[in-house]
């Protein structure tokens, strides 16, 4: 048994002050304060002195790092990017697709599908080693007009017949979709998805608002980047990012590294969808973690200079790492660190559909990141993996 003590606990919803948990074979089996329970004799002691112990950081929007490109073929790229992750608090992530050549892609999805049921097989996590936990699948059900980088070559117009395609690949790994409702076919592809029990998620879209209020009818419950690679909000046609930032039922992420939305959008953004729905994404790129020049998205060729991802001008993903967009968001928006953590663990963890972690409780998996009171990153716990040797 090991024990976890601290200055403070987020569950993220609760505080705890001067906590104890306690952690068997990768799982917490409670969760209490040093007032309440002594320590137990034969538990390994780990105290973080002044730090606070939150649920490890879930990423659901990562294209790589590290220098290596997530539908690469490389083996040597999944575990580089995962200890990448785990050193910025991430525990738990969601590899994601780019748009490219439908072989590529198919081939991509069962590289990474494998990789999931790998780690799904693995009595013990490698040590310091984020966990795949299901596929994004950004594109090919992407608008035209709002691609962003997306080849428009590889875009697909949305039927069933593809959908099956891409899930077969995956052998059912998809767990998030991202389209465009205003598509012809959308609407059937995210009814029946959706069934399968993918999160569908609103994005890379020039639909009106009708059009994204049918997307959600039928399905939608989550939007893509917010603001990006959407119809811009005007005040006559306030198309999707209306519904996106009204509709309660909805969930939304952001890319907080200060160059996909200037600040006080992402303040406006906070207020909009608040700690329920707000979530945290990276959108990372190979060349997070890496010097500035020339890195891999997929079949595209990205430039980064000065901290931003270009592709012929247009931003393109990003090097932004989850601990520094927590910062980001109690800087931007005036939040402090709980709600903030909250927005990277427990949010995306239910827009996922992970029910064991997320959060500090009995029974949850022992994901756990180590805090300094302002946000910076001084261990990350996977599966109750501690120290870099277990």
């Amino acid at each position: 048994m090991i024990a976890l003590t601290a200055a403070r606990l987020y569950t993220p919803i609760d505080k705890i002050e001067r906590p104890l948990v306690l952690i068997e074979n990768g799982q917490i089996v409670e969760v209490t304060t040093q007032l309440e329970r002594e320590i137990p004799r034969h538990a390994e002691l780990k105290d973080f002195g002044d730090s606070v112990l939150a649920p490890g950081f879930i990423d659901l929007h990562i294209h790589g790092g590290a220098g290596h490109d997530l539908m690469e073929s490389d083996p040597a790229g999944l575990p580089a990017v995962q200890q990448s992750l785990a050193k910025h608090g991430v525990t738990s992530y969601f590899p994601t697709t780019v748009t490219a050549p439908l072989d590529q892609t198919l081939s991509a999805l069962d590289r990474l599908a494998t990789a999931i049921e790998a780690s799904e097989r693995q009595q013990s996590p490698s040590p310091r080693q984020a966990i795949p936990c299901g596929i994004h699948l950004e594109g090919p059900f992407l608008s035209h007009k709002r691609r962003g980088v997306h080849p428009a070559e590889n875009l697909l117009a949305p039927t069933m017949k593809a959908f099956d395609q891409f899930w077969q690949a995956s052998r059912g790994h998809i767990r998030i979709m991202t389209i465009a409702p205003e598509l012809e076919g959308a609407l059937e592809v995210i009814a029946e998805s959706a069934k399968r029990g993918v999160c569908i998620s609103l994005g890379h879209s020039d639909a009106t608002l009708a059009e994204a209020r049918s997307g959600v009818a039928a399905g939608g419950r989550h939007a893509t980047h917010t603001f990006n690679a959407m119809r811009p909000l005007s005040h006559r046609d306030p198309g999707i990012l209306a519904e996106v930032l009204t509709n309660p039922k909805l969930s939304a992420d952001i890319i907080v590294d200060g160059f996909h939305l200037e600040p006080s959008i992402v303040k406006l953004f906070l207020k909009a969808k608040g700690p329920e729905n707000t979530v945290l994404i990276t959108d990372g790129l190979s060349a997070t973690g890496m010097p500035e020049g020339n890195y891999q998205l997929g079949s595209l060729k990205v430039e980064v200079k000065d901290g931003k991802c270009l592709f012929n001008g247009v931003i393109a993903g990003s090097v932004l790492t989850m601990d520094l967009a927590v910062r980001n968001v109690m800087k931007f928006g005036d939040w402090d660190l709980q709600h903030a953590v909250r927005a990277a663990t427990l949010n995306p963890a239910r827009v996922s559909g992970l029910a064991n972690t997320g959060k500090l409780q009995a029974g949850a998996e022992a994901d756990l990141v180590v805090l300094s009171p302002s946000g910076e990153v001084r261990n990350t716990i996977v599966r109750g993996c501690v120290n870099s040797g277990c």
